[in-house]
């Protein structure tokens, strides 16, 4: 039993005062213990303690889902986002492809309109001739020509009229054809390319269905997915007043025995204190220099890392936000991001936190968070210590970034309307080796 442990120091201790083998300072009993619980009531206790902390124990993996859930809800809000996007620019390239259709389809028309004017021009004329032939009276014939003349001059004159006429008449007959020629071509070209802007305005028409169906249900999908966000905090608010509860419930069945531990550990601690003194006067006594301590410059970036990275606790997530200087203005996304206002935020995203945090140890992180995972030594999950970064990736990109800090503990910018926090360390998407920078 742990009584008896402190017994036997307090035993020794006396001992060796009164046989003269310690210094005087350490000859003094050590304080009383606080009174110890009855096995019966240790056994109540543990019992009770035992049975407090499965459920404790229930809730925190109940916990762990639900966040769990609440992050990858996010994750496809933002894909919906971009499927929307993509349906969108469809839409803009086939509206395009329409206009230019139509514009083909209007110069065709005036191209019609220009046909169709020659040919009543045309018409026009060889009307005029015709009716000009037919009011003056004139026989155009060999006989009428003979018997009409007055002599041989007139009669040439009459025969040269007579071929100019015939002229005349040929060209009002040969434009009236190429005009006919003329607009039948044009109204062929018209209906081309009048087939040719409709068959675009469907597939515009298409494209703009599609990308409105979509964008309407990534907009229903995002609604249904922040209601289910709304309902797991209401849960993860329930659950952890539960978990509260059960650690007040277990505290208090432990205190009594807490406080004995506590007082142990305080004698512990005042029993390698005199030790390690001993040694150091044996050590000088003997002449010889005392162990030299293990040098700790890893160790030490390793805290400093992590003391910046814990120094932002609370800070807002900012997409596009944070430096190696601090927490910065966010950017545009045309996403997620921009519904939450991260581009009017100072904060930071997943790997903003990583570039602040490993530039206090002079490491200058690249800003994607896939090129910062790639940046350090791969180690196997099942090797990572504090100081790692771990990464999560879907579809073989990476998509998050965050640091280990101990103990299942992770420190994470998670994403859009939240803020930099401590988290369990989140199995699923995990990459299977962590980054080592030191």
């Amino acid at each position: 039993m742990r009584v008896g442990r402190a017994v036997l120091v307090v035993v020794l201790t006396a001992a060796l005062a009164f046989a003269g083998g310690t210094p005087a300072a350490l000859a003094a009993p050590p304080p009383t213990p606080p009174p110890n619980p009855s096995d019966q009531d240790l056994q109540n206790s543990r019992n009770t303690v035992s049975g407090t902390a499965a459920q404790v124990a229930r809730l925190t993996d109940r916990l762990n889902e639900l966040q769990a859930q609440a992050d990858d809800l996010q994750i496809q809000v933002a894909e919906q986002h971009e499927s929307a996007n993509a349906a969108q620019d469809t839409y803009t390239a086939a509206q395009k492809a329409a206009a230019d259709a139509a514009l083909k389809a209007q110069q065709a028309r005036t191209e019609t309109q220009a046909a169709g004017s020659a040919i009543d021009a045309a018409r026009a004329r060889l009307d005029d001739f015709v009716a000009n032939t037919y009011q003056g009276g004139l026989d155009l014939g060999p006989l009428g020509l003979l018997t009409s003349s007055s002599g041989p001059a007139d009669f040439i004159d009459r025969a040269q009229l007579t071929d100019y006429i015939a002229q005349q008449q040929t060209a009002a007959l040969d434009g009236l054809q190429k005009a006919r020629a003329e607009k039948a071509n044009a109204d062929s070209l018209a209906r081309q390319a009048q087939q040719e802007a409709d068959d675009r305005a469907a597939a515009a028409a298409r494209a703009k269905q599609a990308a409105d169906a979509a964008l309407a249900d990534a907009q229903q999908q995002a609604a249904a997915q922040a209601q289910k966000l709304q309902q797991v905090g209401a849960q993860q608010a329930e659950v952890q007043r539960q978990l509260d509860a059960a650690q007040n419930a277990d505290a208090g069945l432990r205190a009594q025995r807490q406080r004995f531990d506590d007082w142990q550990a305080q004698q512990a601690a005042a029993e390698a204190a005199r030790q390690a003194a001993e040694q150091r006067a044996a050590a000088a006594r003997a002449g010889q220099a005392p162990p030299a301590s293990v040098p700790r410059s890893a160790s030490a970036k390793v805290q400093t890392v992590i003391d910046r990275a814990m120094s932002q606790l609370g800070v807002t997530y900012a997409w596009g936000g944070g430096t190696a200087r601090g927490p910065s203005l966010g950017i545009r996304d045309g996403g997620v991001a921009d519904q939450f206002g991260d581009y009017r935020k100072v904060g930071f995203d997943c790997s903003g936190l990583m570039l602040y945090a490993f530039a206090g140890v002079g490491i200058n992180l690249p800003r994607y968070s896939g090129n910062q995972h790639a940046a350090g030594r791969q180690v196997p999950l099942s090797q990572m210590r504090p100081g790692d970064m771990l990464a999560w990736a879907r579809n073989g990109r990476v998509y998050h970034i965050a640091l280990y800090i101990g103990n299942g503990k992770m420190i994470e910018a998670p994403y859009s309307g939240s803020s930099v926090r401590l988290s369990p360390v989140r199995y699923a998407g995990l990459l299977p080796t962590v980054a080592r920078m030191f």
